[in-house]
């Protein structure tokens, strides 16, 4: 008989849909009337930072609203995306956000913990790298962690993958 059923606890966002919600956010910012002369831009800073900048702070909110609001018709959880404060440089301000991929080892040890206090008996959660192995005797319990975690605010978009 195969090992027993498992699945993998990660927290990944594909970079494409997050380029094309930014390309989306950019045009709307040029083209609304609202943002016409503020100095409005949304661009790539790094590879998982995105710099939002104009000429006042109500501005460039309204920004990082648009940019939110394409990330969610390109189905990104809006957890994943950690903007900071606006902040005045010079005579723009500016918010620096980041896109977050992987589970730190903080919040891998309290999804671990959950598991362990509230899930089924005989539920094993480890930590491998950014993402957590659960494994179970029945697939039956699996879907009851499952379930629990979805019921539970982790602060990070999470998803289940490789269920077998």
């Amino acid at each position: 008989m195969a090992a027993n059923p498992s699945f993998d606890i990660v927290s990944k966002v594909d970079r494409q849909e997050v380029d094309n919600a930014l390309r989306q956010a950019e045009k709307e910012l040029a083209s609304r009337f609202d943002f016409r002369g503020t100095g409005a831009e949304i661009s790539w800073t790094g590879d998982e930072a995105i710099r939002l900048q104009a000429e006042t702070e109500e501005r460039v909110l309204a920004a990082l609203d648009v940019f939110k609001e394409k990330l969610v018709k390109r189905n990104v959880s809006l957890k994943a995306l950690d903007a900071g404060d606006p902040r005045a440089s010079g005579k723009v301000f500016r918010i620096e956000a980041k896109v977050v991929q992987g589970i730190d080892s903080d919040k891998a040890k309290a999804i671990s913990k959950k598991i362990r206090d509230e899930g089924p008996k005989g539920i094993q959660a480890q930590i491998q790298g950014d993402q957590l192995r659960v494994t179970g005797k029945k697939k039956d319990e699996l879907q009851a962690v499952i379930a629990l975690l979805k019921s539970e605010d982790f602060g990070i978009a999470l998803q289940f993958t490789n269920y077998r």
